[in-house]
């Protein structure tokens, strides 16, 4: 895609991007295991270590950062790429972790819902009630794999919901502008799936055997990761394999793909005063990119707390 701009290098698989006011850029760094700032000149400072695999995060009511923590990858290098594998040696446990950014204190939210565990929460994204939706992944041992699933919580740590299981490999989540859908991008199937909202952590039953809408698959091998809705409504999905951003329209009917340079495009967010500012993580290189958007992102809720 034409006019990107690599404004940071050397990161260890970054993901989960919060473009902040000032310019300067939130990331995880999955494959150390913490998370990073970046200053509109490049520069980095670690902000947190909570270690395992953070993944995706947003910005909570009470201007807390909230943590999908993954609880570590195998990762192997080759010709100069991070690839991430199965479970991590010293795999850590799957879990909701708060990180209060003024003093730095880390606490574990969730580990596990109805006495079962977590095993790879993925991203998050808060809705305008205070409640947040997120997914778990799953991990990969061997020959056995974990079904995952879409949930709901609070931020104080008083309700955990399985909303929606199983789902193959559920990855990226958002909200639709109105917030009467959630979307889940499936990653190895490359599908993505609406969720129609019944009431806040609830979604409707479905009619049918699938568990929610099939919204689109893209032709040839895509492999969804994390997402970020626009200010249309379109879902901006980050696809491995045929490395780039997919948006594609509320109905299916409309897929644009624009490519960037990394196999293993794993996210994007908005930011800019007009919200048409582009990161993006081109994770197995190690780099977040920044490039003009044709559509305004959708403002995210107590991002700006």
């Amino acid at each position: 895609m034409s006019g990107v701009e690599i404004i940071a290098e050397g990161l260890a698989f970054p993901e989960g991007p919060i473009a902040m006011p000032d310019g300067s850029v939130l990331v995880v760094e999955i494959a150390a295991g913490q998370i990073t700032k970046i200053s509109p000149d490049g520069s980095k400072e670690v902000l947190a270590k909570p270690g395992g695999g953070p993944n995706g995060m947003a910005f909570g009511p009470d201007g807390a950062l909230y943590i999908c923590n993954n609880g570590g990858f195998e990762y192997h290098y080759r010709d100069g790429l991070c690839i991430p594998g199965g479970i991590a040696k010293d795999y850590s446990g799957g879990r909701i972790e708060r990180l209060d950014l003024e003093t730095g204190k880390l606490d574990v939210l969730y580990a596990e819902c109805n006495g079962i565990p977590l095993n790879g929460p993925n991203d998050i994204v808060f809705d305008k009630h205070g409640g947040f939706w997120f997914t778990d992944l799953g991990k990969t041992r061997g020959r056995i794999k974990d079904v995952g699933a879409l949930f709901y919580a609070k931020p104080d740590g008083s309700m955990i919901r399985e909303a929606v299981f199983p789902i193959e490999s559920p990855n990226g989540v958002g909200l639709s502008p109105d917030e009467d859908v959630v979307y889940v991008a499936d990653t190895v199937p490359g599908r993505l799936w609406a969720f129609d909202i019944a009431e806040p952590g609830v979604v409707a039953k479905s009619d049918g055997p699938l568990p929610g809408r099939f919204v689109g698959a893209p032709q040839g091998l895509n492999f969804f990761d994390s997402l970020a809705v626009d200010s249309e409504g379109n879902v901006c999905v980050a696809t491995i394999f045929n490395g780039g951003i997919t948006s594609i329209s509320p109905d299916g009917s409309q897929m644009i793909h624009m490519a960037f340079d990394d196999f293993i495009t794993t996210n994007i967010c908005f930011g800019g005063a007009d919200l048409k500012t582009a990161y993006v993580t081109l994770s197995s290189t190690g780099r977040l990119a920044k490039v003009q958007w044709p559509v305004a992102g959708l403002p995210l809720n107590f991002h700006d707390k």
